[in-house]
This record gives structure tokens, sequence and C-alpha cells, in this order.
């Protein structure tokens, strides 16, 4: 009897251990699946927006793959090779332009479609793995750009949504709040319209680093008119820059009247210096009054120039930002303004070159 009893709390005490490890096990593996990051989660201290933006420093923007209607539509679709051919050729960050609207519900809570989530958190996770810090953005927006009033509640909504699903990725992760404000969205919505975003994204991300910009298409003459909220420093300011407009977008077949500028060339003469320096200057006195770091989220020349002038306009623009602390990002990495031929695998050399010297 005494044997029977001793194998009966053995048994006892077996069945209580092996449900504790199981218990572990389910617990970890929760909480691996609720993560599922194979890298640390943010650091969840006050972080320094001008440390963080020597992360961005020499960017490169995966355009037109998911800021398509479709990834796909037009010509673009992410490659995992891209991640790492871009991290070798000596590149620090990627933007990924992002057209969440295409992939929502109109009608609250607007639920982005889970699929599209995935893919686009794919693009991330490869971003992060190659030691890439990323940027995500709401790109494309056009129904909050044309009616700003009915489509706010959508814009909050979207962002609720996002820096939910994000809010445990590494500080490496940047939220852009949205590219290029323009047409109805004026400076005085969307300096209302930014206060709410920033406070519904911090409710999940307190210390994750924002990207903002003005409106006007992001210009540099309206960082005047943007107001940033004054007690939140972790923010990084960013402009967009394709000056002289004539020369960038000659041929631009979404431009009208593009095709009469065909032929235009930048040459670097001391006119042409002169007038981007004193466009980075405007944007450095801005930086400097409000105490904010720049990011250029977006410089680049289409591919109907010729190529000399590409490669000239594109290095000074690149190290004139360069020697003013203004991280940059170039439009873009394989499309029309494209550092890289999709079709052959290789590098144009010029432009490469001219980014990363």
């Amino acid at each position: 009897m005494r044997n029977r009893a001793k194998i009966i709390k053995i048994l006892i005490v077996s069945a209580f251990l092996f449900s504790i490890a199981s218990g572990c096990k389910r617990d970890k593996r929760q909480s691996n699946e609720e993560n599922d990051l194979p890298f640390n989660p943010p650091s969840n201290v006050v972080l320094d927006p001008f440390e963080q933006n020597k992360l961005l420093a020499r960017s490169v923007n995966l355009g037109n793959a998911l800021e398509a209607p479709n990834e796909g539509d037009w010509g673009v679709t992410l490659q995992d090779n891209y991640f790492s051919t871009i991290v070798q050729a000596g590149f620090t960050a990627v933007r990924i332009p992002i057209r969440w609207s295409a992939h929502a519900s109109e009608n609250p809570p607007y639920s982005i479609d889970p699929k599209f989530m995935v893919r686009t958190e794919w693009a991330v996770k490869k971003a992060l793995q190659n030691n890439l810090a990323a940027i995500i953005n709401i790109h494309h927006f056009d129904s909050f750009y044309a009616s700003p009033q009915t489509q706010k509640a959508r814009f909050i909504g979207l962002w609720k949504q996002i820096a939910a699903h994000y809010k445990n990725y590494p500080d490496q992760l940047f939220f852009e709040v949205l590219n290029e404000p323009h047409d109805h969205l004026d400076a005085d919505l969307w300096n209302s319209y930014l206060q709410e975003a920033v406070h519904v994204i911090r409710q999940s991300n307190p210390t994750r680093t924002l990207i903002i910009g003005g409106v006007q298409w992001n210009s540099i003459d309206a960082l005047n008119s943007l107001q940033l909220p004054e007690d939140d420093q972790n923010i990084i300011a960013t402009f967009h820059y394709y000056h002289p407009f004539h020369f960038t977008h000659q041929g631009a077949g979404w431009v009208s009247g593009s095709d009469a500028w065909l032929g235009t060339t930048w040459s670097g003469t001391e006119t042409e210096k002169t007038a981007v320096n004193a466009d980075l200057d405007k944007a450095v006195r801005w930086a400097v009054e409000n105490r904010r770091p720049l990011f250029m989220g977006e410089f680049g020349a289409y591919s109907k120039a010729d190529m000399r002038s590409r490669a000239i306009w594109t290095d000074y623009v690149a190290r004139q930002c360069e020697t003013r602390d203004i991280s940059w990002a170039y439009w873009e990495f394989c499309s029309g303004f494209g550092v890289y031929d999709p079709d052959t695998d290789t590098w144009r050399n010029a432009l490469l070159r001219a980014l990363i010297p």
C-alpha cells in the first residue's frame, strides 16, 4: 500500500510540474506570437531626435510599390533581395510610402485589410533585419487632401491601427504622419489635425520618433506655417525638394506641359548652386529657430533628363544637405527616378555614386 501511495504521489507531482512547464511554454509561445519580432522592442526611453535623424542620413524611397493602388500596379513589387542590396550599397534607411486608404474600410472603425497589414509588416521587418532604419507613412490619401473635414476621422482611425500594430517595434522604425499635405488640406487644418494624430500615436507609441512636414506638398516655404506640438520634442521636420522643377520633372507624364521642358540641363553653375543653397539655408533657419532636426524626405530628377545632369544635381543637393546636417531620402529606388535598374538587377552607377560617393 505504501508503494502504491508513493507511486500516486509521484504521478500527482509529475502532473503538476508538467502543467507548470506547459503553461510556461504556452505563455512564452503566446508572447512570441504577439511580438514575432527577431529584434529588440522599443527602448521606451526619451530619444534624442537629432541622434535619431542620423539613422536616416542616407536613405532611399521604395516608391511606386505599396503606395500604388495595389502593389505591382505601377510596375514595382518589392523583392526580398532589394533590402540587402540597398544596405550593401551604403544606404542607412528606407522610406516605405504606403497607401493605407486603398486597403481600409470607408466606415468606422476603418479597418485595415489584414493581408495588406501583413505585407507592410514584411517590408518593415526586411528593412530592420538588414540593419536599415525604416520609415512608414500615410501616402496618397487623395480623399483626405480633397475633403479634409469628412476624412479626418478616417485619417485618425488609420493611425490608431497602424500605431497599435507597430508599438513593439524598435526605435529604428519611424512614423511619418502624412506625405505631402496639399489641395484643401491647408495649414490651419493640417496644424490642427496633426496634433490629434500625434496624440493618438502617443497613446501606444510614447517614445516613437515621428516625422512631420508642412503643407504645399511638404515644401520648404510651408515650414514657416508648420506648428509642431511644443511639448513633444521627439519629432523630425521634413521637406521635399525638386527644384528647379522644370529640370527635375521634364517629360513627367503626370505633370501637364512637362514635355516642353525636355532638354533642360543642370551643370552646376554658380547661379544654379546659389539657388539650391538659398533654398536649403531657408530650411535650416527655420530648423534652428524651432530647434528641430531636418529630413529631406524626397529629392530626385526624373529619367527623361540626361544622366549627366541628373548625377551632378543629385550629388550637389545631397552633399549640401550633409554639410547642413540634413538627412535625406532619394526618390526613388527602381522606377521613373530610379537609382537601381530592376530589369538588370544593377545599380545605375552614375546616380549611385552621386548619392554614395
